[in-house]
């Protein structure tokens, strides 16, 4: 017997007249990569609230029934290893809030096919179970550590900024046990910790320490802004004004991170290009959640759940079949690699300007949809321009020549330029997700008053929010040329940064249908935002809404996530 189909998270079992062995070709994608390290979630808790990881008061956590227990963590390790994986490597969550993470480290290394036990953690217990965990068999790790200084690392994490000298003293206890090297990550953030890089550098000088620089990635409520990322060739040219032999060094084979050194010091540093530039070609991952989904890319947001057919009794065929299917299903790149669009939304001050420009700059066309905002009334402009002395004349239409590869407006008819709904009566259905994410920018007193719940209409946030969730409901009333489509769910988060003076916003709608859910979304967000404006109104004017944009949809014919060169 062998599983043949996945659908929306089921497993079926179908027979098949012939058993092959599937070594060596279950963890293959379509691309010939080959799977052999799985990063496995032992939690999903953390003692932590680092602002780039996780909204303040906490994600919300799954019970604890629909967590893999240690047998079944060890039984789908054992599976993974008979494929071909040698590297695991434990994660969280925090992996050591684990109560027995002691014992599920004893039980991994019973799996004989595995080379490498790492673990990446935040580094608060490493003094009290770290020779433990070294016996039981952890042989690699990874420190998280985003600031050397107190008071930087107080508000990274949101904790007492005190708790740095545990996490310093756990890395040095590493290197104790003998460690080597010792990897501490570190995500790089302008007005955060970038002015600390010339330290960072500088604990490479004694230490076999390899300082890893990660680009600052889009999450779901991370607050993640365009310009507060570093992009590793600037990190690189910063370096070297102290540094100037700063050189590069031989990389691993599948390795993240691209390795720098300064001649002369015992450690290195790595850089980790996620946003700026890709490593997908060379990607050997997978990851197994808390929850037991599957994940064959971190950017992929459709998960694979192999906990369900292992408590349903599925044998070990069936559940390689299962991870056979999730591998090849594998894209080439992550969504942040593919910088084929630009697509971004702006709202500024409540007014909308929607404006299409079609421009040929020393002989290439750049193309560019940008909807913003600007003092109240709607302006659509459609913009031609020339450089070089070449005219411009496309409308995004693709009619130059004909070509259904060049970009278009769909609900633009080609032939006589009217106004269409598109036909999606030949698209299959598929369950379809996007995540849009919006900031209201608030003066003082309206910060204030938010925080104490203090404004004459009520609870501000908790308004917004309802008010999101209906606007994404009647989105197909609203825009004219959008189908009306059943929503499965819609989820709008809006909360408030005290210390900055903003509302983050974060909706996520579902639909399984023929068509894509981002205008929903971003309708969501967009009138969870207004509604914060006309909450406000009464004691502020200076209110101003900005960064409305997609970050994310998968589903439809092709996955998008925000890339690092949109314009805001």
């Amino acid at each position: 017997m062998m599983l043949r189909g996945i659908c929306n998270n089921k497993w079926s079992v179908k027979s098949i007249s012939t058993k092959k062995s599937l070594v060596n070709e279950v963890l293959t994608d379509t691309f010939g990569r080959k799977h052999n390290y799985l990063r496995v979630s032992l939690t999903e808790r953390c003692n932590l609230r680092c602002e780039y990881c996780m909204p303040l008061k906490g994600a919300k956590l799954s019970e604890q029934s629909k967590l893999l227990s240690n047998d079944e963590i060890v039984r789908l390790v054992s599976l993974f290893a008979n494929q071909g994986v040698d590297k695991i490597r434990i994660t969280g969550g925090e992996p050591t809030v684990k109560k027995d993470i002691i014992h599920i480290v004893e039980s991994l290394r019973s799996i004989k096919k595995l080379k490498t036990i790492a673990m990446t953690t935040n580094g608060l217990t490493l003094t009290k179970h770290l020779v433990d965990l070294q016996r039981a068999g952890l042989n690699a790790l990874n420190v998280s550590l985003d600031s050397l200084q107190q008071n930087t690392y107080g508000n990274i994490t949101r904790r007492d900024g005190r708790l740095l000298k545990r996490v310093l003293a756990g890395i040095d206890l590493a290197l104790q046990l003998g460690f080597s090297p010792v990897k501490v990550n570190c995500v790089l953030m302008k007005g955060v910790n970038f002015d600390e890089l010339g330290d960072f550098v500088e604990m490479t000088r004694d230490r076999k320490i390899n300082y890893r620089f990660i680009e600052f990635m889009p999450f779901s409520m991370n607050d993640w802004e365009e310009n507060r990322m570093v992009p590793y060739k600037e990190a690189i040219r910063e370096i070297m004004k102290s540094h100037p032999n700063f050189e590069p060094c031989d990389n691993e084979p599948n390795s993240t991170s691209k390795m720098y050194r300064v001649p002369g010091f015992a450690g290195s540093i790595g850089f980790i290009s996620s946003m700026t530039d890709d490593y997908c070609d060379s990607c050997n991952r997978l990851r197994l959640m808390a929850d037991g989904n599957l994940k064959a890319c971190l950017f992929q947001n459709n998960e694979i759940s192999l906990r369900d057919p292992l408590r349903e009794g599925a044998s070990d065929e069936e559940l390689l079949d299962i991870i056979s299917n999730a591998v090849k299903d594998k894209k080439r790149k992550h969504a942040v690699a593919d910088r084929t669009k630009s697509v971004s939304t702006v709202i500024r001050g409540g007014r909308l300007v929607n404006n299409v420009c079609t421009a040929s700059h020393s002989g290439r066309l750049a193309r560019n949809v940008r909807t913003a905002t600007s003092d109240g009334f709607v302006a659509r402009n459609v913009c031609k321009a020339s450089s070089g002395g070449r005219q411009a004349r496309h409308f995004c239409t693709g009619s130059h020549g004909g070509n259904d590869d060049e970009p278009r407006l769909t609900h633009v008819d080609r032939r006589s330029g009217d106004a269409r709904m598109v036909d999606v009566s030949g698209k299959r259905e598929t369950r379809r997700t996007a995540t849009a994410v919006a900031q209201v920018r608030l003066d003082a007193t309206a910060t204030r008053l938010i925080a104490e719940d203090a404004c004459k209409k009520g609870d501000v946030l908790s308004v917004a929010r309802l008010a999101g969730i209906c606007a994404a409901k009647v989105t197909w009333q609203l825009i004219p040329l959008c189908h009306q489509i059943r929503l499965d769910s819609v989820t709008v988060d809006a909360r408030l940064d005290e210390r900055r003076g903003r509302v983050h916003i974060t909706a996520t709608a579902v639909s399984t249908d023929r068509t894509g859910v981002e205008m929903e979304c971003l309708t969501a967000c967009s009138v969870t935002a207004l509604t914060v404006y006309d909450m406000c109104k009464a004691v502020s004017r200076d209110t101003v809404i900005e960064h409305v944009k997609l970050l994310s949809k998968t589903g439809g014919k092709t996955d998008y996530r925000a890339k690092d060169d949109d314009d805001d």
